[in-house]
């Protein structure tokens, strides 16, 4: 897999799986902390922060997702690479549909951001990341971490009075960011790399055995952590967009469609009707990415015409106990 060595591009220098064929994801590397308080560092300030993003990732589209509920458009800007990601990595092709150029410093690709913050970088160039115009230098390449930073150090700049980690719920939101990343999350994507029948099944199982688990949590709960509107929901909602359309077939998670769980399907269109949340989600983007950029998954880089489910069907979760945020509510 390609990645920085030592500020130098490299195509072969990365293994994907471990020794019993099972995906292994790289940590990321850039771990520093926006914080609201006077003594920090990277501080919570409008126009300071830009953030770099494909529409196409999930992990990404998790910070786009928390901009828009808080309403950080304004102050939060962004650029979005080509969804095709090729032997060069992460590119900017401001002429291609829903693509932008790299707006602070007209680079052709991520990894010059990369080098520009760390000269020596070794590292794989990924998505989300959370740049900093005043510094000039990457903040964070985590998207949880992004997620949890735009959401709770920037309610003075924020727009919508929207709380994503509400007290007395921390320790659910936390449990269940935990519980759903590495069967979910992380374990569609180690359906489709295992190279090992062996190393497949035990992720399909564990895959399904999850999404299982949390399609009888709600049924009798509105949201993930409860009667809230959380952050653990914007983590479920990328993976659960994007399956139907890519994960079922791409991956190899054929066992059931999304369309097929009682409560996981209307769970999901909940979401996506959601004020704010469509508008973050680019399907276009979705599909060329993961049917062109994985050769040895889909070698003949085909997209597929469907299946196009219906995300704006009736969906019936508002006579569950819980309410949006009077804000979000407000934009409707």
């Amino acid at each position: 897999m390609n990645m920085l060595v030592d500020g130098e591009w490299r195509t072969d220098a990365y293994e994907s799986t471990n020794d019993d064929g099972e995906f292994d994801r790289q940590d990321t590397t850039f771990r520093d902390r926006i914080r609201d308080d006077p003594d920090a560092r990277f501080q919570p300030e409008a126009g300071r922060y830009h953030l770099y993003v494909s529409l196409a990732c999930p992990w990404a589209h998790r910070t786009l997702l928390v901009r828009a509920l808080k309403g950080l458009e304004d102050a939060i800007s962004v650029d979005v690479v080509d969804p095709y990601r090729a032997d060069d990595g992460w590119q900017f092709t401001p002429e291609k549909d829903g693509c932008t150029v790299d707006s602070q410093y007209g680079s052709d690709y991520l990894r010059e951001l990369y080098v520009k913050a760390d000269p020596d970088a070794t590292c794989r160039v990924t998505v989300p990341v959370l740049w900093d115009t005043q510094e000039e230098t990457i903040v964070n390449n985590e998207s949880e971490e992004i997620l949890r930073m735009l959401d709770t150090e920037f309610d003075a700049i924020a727009e919508n009075d929207v709380d994503l980690y509400p007290d007395g719920y921390q320790d659910d939101v936390d449990d269940v960011i935990e519980s759903i990343y590495e069967p979910i999350n992380n374990g569609v994507y180690k359906c489709g790399f295992a190279d090992t029948q062996e190393a497949y099944d035990r992720a399909a199982e564990a895959l399904f055995d999850a999404l299982d688990h949390w399609d009888s949590v709600l049924d009798d709960q509105r949201y993930l952590a409860g009667d809230r509107l959380t952050e653990a929901d914007l983590c479920m909602f990328t993976t659960l967009i994007r399956f139907d359309e890519v994960y079922h077939t791409h991956f190899m998670c054929n066992h059931q469609l999304i369309r097929e769980y009682d409560n996981l399907w209307p769970y999901l269109r909940d979401l996506y009707q959601t004020p704010g949340v469509a508008e973050t989600v680019n399907m276009a983007h979705i599909t060329e990415h993961y049917y062109t950029t994985h050769p040895g998954v889909s070698p003949k880089r085909i997209v597929p015409m469907g299946p196009h489910p219906d995300f704006d069907a009736a969906h019936d979760r508002d006579d569950l106990p819980g309410d949006l945020p009077d804000d979000l509510v407000a934009t409707v």
